[in-house]
């Protein structure tokens, strides 16, 4: 209830502020888990990716985030669960893993950070590790015009695609597939 009533909130400040576009969004299938996988340019992304997809999106946020008195709350309300960015978070995986067996759609910024560059950075393993190990597509969105508070914002919401390994993955393995994720990203922004 509460995250319909602030996707729509939020839905209307887009509209209205920012005069979003949203492209794609018939991509999203109806049912099923996926790593919903995006470029990190602002603070406003994992709210314009939310608002942007028919389904709610459970996202993987920094544990830093849940300790910032009201935000805090307001996030984990919102479905974000916390991650701790310098360490394998075998919590974060655990509850990641659980969202995408129960079909939900689990929302994650490969590149860990926000490009102050508007550049793609490289990519960390994470996205591709839950993706293999739930069995899952991913689901890549590219945003453009996140920064600030005025001026047009886009979203590209691309096809789901799987991501294939031959068998059990090494380091290398999930690298490439991270790598591969940030070119489906990055053909979404060259393409329009």
């Amino acid at each position: 209830m509460f995250y319909r009533f602030a996707r729509a909130v939020c839905r209307a400040v887009l509209a209205v502020l920012r005069r979003w576009r949203v492209h794609g969004a018939e991509n999203l299938p109806a049912a099923g888990g996926m790593v919903v996988v995006s470029n990190h340019l602002s603070y406003w992304d994992p709210v314009v990716v939310g608002c942007a997809l028919k389904r709610q999106v459970y996202f993987m946020a920094k544990a830093e985030l849940f300790a910032i008195p009201l935000l805090g709350p307001v996030i984990r309300a919102l479905g974000a669960f916390p991650v701790r960015r310098q360490t394998t978070d075998r919590q974060a995986v655990k509850t990641a893993l659980h969202l995408l067996a129960r079909g939900e759609l689990v929302g994650i910024f490969p590149e860990g950070t926000r490009s102050h560059s508007g550049e793609l950075l490289k990519p960390h393993v994470g996205a591709a590790v839950l993706a293999y190990k739930a069995g899952v597509p991913v689901l890549p969105v590219a945003l453009k015009g996140t920064r600030g508070v005025l001026g047009r914002v886009e979203v590209f919401i691309g096809e789901p695609f799987a991501l294939r390994f031959a068998s059990k993955p090494a380091k290398r393995d999930l690298e490439e597939a991270s790598d591969e994720v940030m070119k489906k990203i990055a053909g979404l922004l060259g393409s329009k």
